[in-house]
């Protein structure tokens, strides 16, 4: 994708990475101790959504929703919905629940739920450059966590879409939405999710032009940090971080960000059903 290119080194620092996404049985301890709410739970705050009107302003956050019939990939509104009530808790809907699903990655998290949890847990979000390197496993330049093949002797090695987008998921991987952390081989470093299942938070800033700018020395290239301030030219304006991985929403028809050196942003006060995160510690 352009905002990928172009391909070029960087280095890391030495650090330690979760082997897995945080999952709901994590964040439930983090939130029994700490009394933690997200900010899917708290109602939207009138003064950042001016002439919304009251009964709106409601909690919630947003919940892939397939429609009925096939329909043109231009508009993505059409299988994404605000539902009132959705959040870390209750992933599909007021009467959707975690039980039963605590190895599930937690998901419905904004970037500042995140970072909380990092903080309570003694760590921190990944770098886009740390999430890339260790995602890699030692794969250098591979389009995949595993290397070239999507599927390696027919074998799934990740937790993404099949069947029509976004009518129909036949689950042939074995699972029609999210999975259970660790149901797919881990990479090289021993992560697992690293592609597919959810996308995860990343404390770089996201910016289109980002290695454009580290290539022409604008940018640092060792232990990269990021840009200092967020633009994203289709919606200026909006602060937005970069998420990394793609999710089993992910697909060759739509969004096939399940590659490696792919890229995803998201506005940082928003979660949704196919986004969480894991967690890094610098090396002592």
């Amino acid at each position: 994708m352009a905002d990928s290119r172009p391909i070029h080194p960087v280095t890391v620092k030495g650090f330690w990475i979760d082997a897995t996404e945080v999952t709901n049985r994590q964040f439930a301890a983090f939130v029994e101790e700490t009394d933690y709410v997200t900010v899917a739970e708290k109602p939207p705050r009138p003064e950042d959504f001016p002439g919304a009107p009251p009964e709106n302003l409601v909690a919630g956050s947003i919940v892939f929703t397939p429609p009925s019939t096939p329909v043109p990939l231009g508009n993505h509104l059409q299988w994404w919905r605000y539902v009132p009530g959705a959040n870390w808790r209750h992933p599909l809907g007021p009467e959707s629940s975690i039980e039963g699903h605590e190895d599930f990655p937690v998901v419905h998290v904004a970037f500042e739920d995140a970072e909380a949890y990092a903080t309570w847990a003694g760590k921190r979000i990944p770098t886009e450059a740390e999430w890339e390197f260790a995602a890699r496993g030692g794969l250098a330049g591979s389009l995949y966590p595993w290397g070239d093949e999507f599927r390696p002797e027919s074998r799934w090695m990740a937790n993404t879409w099949q069947g029509q987008f976004p009518v129909e998921n036949t689950a042939e991987d074995g699972f029609a939405g999210i999975a259970p952390v660790g149901q797919f081989p881990a990479n090289g470093y021993g992560l697992y999710d690293v592609s597919g299942n959810v996308w995860e938070w990343c404390a770089d800033w996201y910016r289109p032009d980002t290695y454009a700018e580290q290539v022409a020395g604008r940018l640092q290239t060792d232990d990269p940090r990021g840009p200092p301030t967020s633009f994203d030219p289709q919606e200026p304006g909006i602060p937005k971080r970069v998420q990394r991985g793609g999710s089993f929403l992910c697909t060759e028809q739509y969004c096939s960000r399940y590659i490696l050196g792919t890229r995803g942003k998201g506005e940082v006060s928003s979660g949704c059903n196919h986004v969480g995160f894991r967690c890094v510690r610098d090396a002592e």
